[in-house]
């Protein structure tokens, strides 16, 4: 599925505009919201959205500077946080005038999705966060996969080739070595990211720190788990199923990093199971 399949709808507003909202499936549907992960685009999603849009209203978008946003948008000064990205998101959904929706945030936009539903709960009716981590340097007892060492070399690496860090890092965060078409999918979808954004969001995603923002979330929330996931292993998971009040997780047998392209089909089963 991609953007010549979404439904006409109403004049592009600012947020609309800005990020390149799509929209698919029954206008008079529950909303659901997709958003991607670091260094991909809405179609990242491709593959799970055909599963909702015979029920659903279905909402994609890009973060600016990713896919078809609007790159003039770019703020540097907002954008040196988490939160404001989470602030595009309370964009779209006023724009929209969504209530009740249930968000899907891969990745650094589960932390997004987070802060956003902190911000205005009343617009969310459930998060699910697929690959989520509020914190990807270990501290102390908290596993969260990377020494700083290790974080300081990435960015380093992304700094100095963003094109080459793709091609060599794409393949390893996707996994599933033995279908090197998905990592080649994945590294096509970094390319389309604006470079320089690509470095600044990279410190963002990879310095952040949300661990004390997961209590605060009132919302169901769902945690979905890949197995093999060398970006946010299954501690980090499990810390952010324990931190969220009244969360459930579901440990997946996809493996990698982005099973949304990886195993849509159980992806979008255990969405759909959570909101049944």
């Amino acid at each position: 599925m991609n953007s010549d399949d979404a439904l006409p709808g109403r004049p592009d507003g600012g947020a609309r505009r800005r990020n390149n909202v799509r929209e698919y499936g029954r206008p008079d549907g529950r909303p659901i919201v997709f958003a991607h992960g670091f260094g991909c685009s809405q179609e990242a999603w491709r593959l799970v959205l055909p599963f909702f849009v015979d029920d659903y209203r279905v909402i994609a978008f890009d973060t600016v500077g990713a896919g078809g946003s609007d790159l003039s948008a770019y703020d540097r000064g907002k954008y040196d946080t988490v939160d404001g990205y989470a602030s595009d998101v309370l964009d779209i959904l006023d724009e929209l005038e969504l209530e009740d929706a249930v968000y899907v945030g891969h990745s650094v936009s589960s932390m997004v999705g987070v802060l956003a539903s902190i911000r205005d709960p009343s617009r969310f009716g459930a998060l699910v966060l697929v690959g989520p981590s509020p914190r990807y340097v270990n501290d102390g007892d908290y596993v969260g996969g990377f020494q700083q060492a290790d974080i300081d070399g990435l960015i380093d690496a992304l700094d100095a080739n963003y094109l080459g860090w793709s091609a060599t890092m794409a393949p390893v965060i996707m996994g599933n070595a033995e279908r090197p078409e998905l990592g080649e999918e994945l590294t096509g979808l970094f390319c389309r990211v604006d470079p320089q954004v690509a470095r600044q969001f990279a410190r963002v995603t990879f310095l952040s720190d949300n661990r004390r923002d997961l209590a605060k979330v009132t919302v169901p929330t769902l945690v979905l788990q890949a197995s093999e996931d060398v970006i946010a292993p299954t501690p980090v998971g499990k810390f952010v199923h324990a931190q969220i009040p009244g969360s459930v997780l579901r440990m997946m047998s996809a493996r990698g990093h982005v099973p949304n392209l990886s195993a849509p089909d159980e992806v979008a089963a255990e969405i759909r199971a959570f909101l049944a």
